[in-house]
């Protein structure tokens, strides 16, 4: 009762907006209990009485995303990371939130200047001899402006935004009640976990919110990397790297988007599509550690080819046992051998114990075939999440928090190759790099020398 009392002006703010949008009373995606659909029209006669007589033309979907825009930056973003969970919201859903635009008015330079003069005890123009003024980005956590150092060194300097914390943590404890009270109402919802999509979500933004953990995670990357010159990681001036302040070099190059100046580099965009899959592929399969916002305002591409990826904000971890099993899982539906598909579900416990593995397999089955030998142009992305989700469902397995930032980042590689080369088979690029990595980890003299470790770990 306390937290209720303490979220009342939450609850009554977005009771507010949702009857302005009327998400309780008009929605084609659910099915809306009678005594929330009561509450709606009540709160529609309350705020919104022209409501009532009239209809909306504008679907579910889209009135959700102008819902998280109005909301603010942390709604903004939790939109944003519900659009890669159609088995949570839809597929039409999911699309929807897509458009929603990270984007807000920049904050006054003056902010900026005190800022890094606090942090560093010195003045702008100790530091550098070049600054523009003009952010090049304002994003609802930070702005970003390009300078010089004293070295002569071209940077990119990113600031987070005044008052963001305090925000934050107000919104983001509102959400962690309400993942807690509503299965209480919606009891079918805790298959789904809600308190742990916000547990990451919280995560996700804890890393966002402080620059030495971005610095960090670039880094680690950086390291991983350094015998591979396909992925170009900026370099972190870590003197000049604070919570709230962070400084990297400035990358030259051409946006993603830019297809022609690829071209006119002398590059063809299928073999940029190429190298970002398997960029991806070692990060999150050899390493364990990935760059998980792989949108294509990330992703520069410079004058030799080189690709590389700026803002490391947002990382994923893949657990070796996790790693292990997404390959075996990938490596048998290669091979389209789709019982020992469901037997690996079964033995890292992704599917109930009981499950009808046969049943399970020819699921599988028809999840895999249309895909094998197909150009991506041929195959529905979202229309293959849903499926895949749906047989999630039929069998009760159980989504697996950690696996949510792999599955946001295959997307969006996916997405990034159709753009580069429509004819990509992100399938046949995965094979040779999938059975060579099972050849390596899943062989027997492999899976013999995990056990003598696990064994002597346990004894020490």
């Amino acid at each position: 009762m306390f937290k209720f009392i303490t979220h009342t002006k939450n609850f009554l703010k977005f009771f507010y907006i949702i009857s302005k949008y009327r998400i309780l009373t008009e929605n084609e995606q659910f099915i809306t209990p009678t005594r929330f659909r009561i509450i709606g029209i009540i709160g529609e006669a309350i705020f919104y009485p022209k409501n009532l007589f009239t209809k909306t033309d504008i679907s579910f979907g889209m009135r959700l995303a102008e819902l998280f825009q109005n909301l603010g930056p942390i709604y903004i973003k939790f939109g944003q990371s519900l659009s890669t969970r159609p088995d949570l919201v839809g597929i039409q859903v999911a699309k929807s939130l897509q458009i929603l635009q990270d984007k807000l008015p920049p904050f006054d330079f003056s902010v900026v200047k005190d800022k890094i003069e606090a942090r560093f005890n010195q003045k702008i123009n100790e530091i550098f001899i070049e600054f523009d003024e003009r952010p090049i980005a304002a994003a609802s956590i930070a702005q970003v402006h390009k300078a010089k150092l004293r070295s002569g060194e071209m940077v990119a300097v990113k600031v987070l935004r005044p008052d963001i914390i305090p925000k934050y943590e107000k919104d983001i404890h509102f959400l962690e009640y309400c993942a807690h009270i509503i299965p209480k109402f919606l009891p079918k919802i805790k298959r789904l976990k809600p308190t742990e999509i916000i547990f990451v979500f919280r995560q996700t933004m804890q890393m966002e919110l402080n620059f030495r953990i971005e610095a960090a995670s670039a880094s680690r990357i950086y390291d991983n990397f350094v015998d591979d010159d396909m992925l170009c990681v900026p370099k972190i001036y870590w003197q000049y790297t604070a919570q709230d302040i962070l400084i990297t070099q400035w990358i030259d190059g051409v946006s993603i988007y830019d297809h022609c100046s690829i071209s006119n580099l002398g590059i063809k965009p299928k073999n940029i599509a190429a190298n970002i899959a398997v960029i991806f592929f070692n990060q999150a399969y050899r390493d364990g550690f990935f760059h998980a916002d792989l949108h294509p305002g990330n992703i520069i591409i410079r004058p030799n080819g080189q690709v590389s990826l700026i803002d490391y904000g947002i990382v994923g971890i893949l657990p070796e046992s996790d790693r292990l099993a997404i390959a075996e899982i990938l490596h048998a539906f290669l091979n389209r051998d789709y019982i020992r598909v469901a037997h690996i579900h079964k033995r890292v416990n992704y599917i109930p114990q009981n499950t009808n593995l046969d049943y399970f397999a020819q699921s599988c089955r028809a999840i895999a075939e249309p895909i094998i030998g197909l150009a991506i142009n041929d195959i529905s992305i979202g229309n293959l999440l849903g499926q895949l989700f749906k047989v999630t469902e039929e069998y009760g397995m159980e989504m697996q928090p950690q696996l949510l930032l792999l599955q946001k980042t295959m997307v969006m590689v996916e997405g990034i190759g159709q753009s580069l080369d429509p004819n990509i088979n992100m399938w046949q690029l995965a094979e040779p790099w999938i059975k060579k990595w099972a050849a390596k980890n899943l062989s027997p003299e492999a899976k013999l020398l995990r056990l003598a470790k696990n064994i002597i770990n346990n004894l020490l």
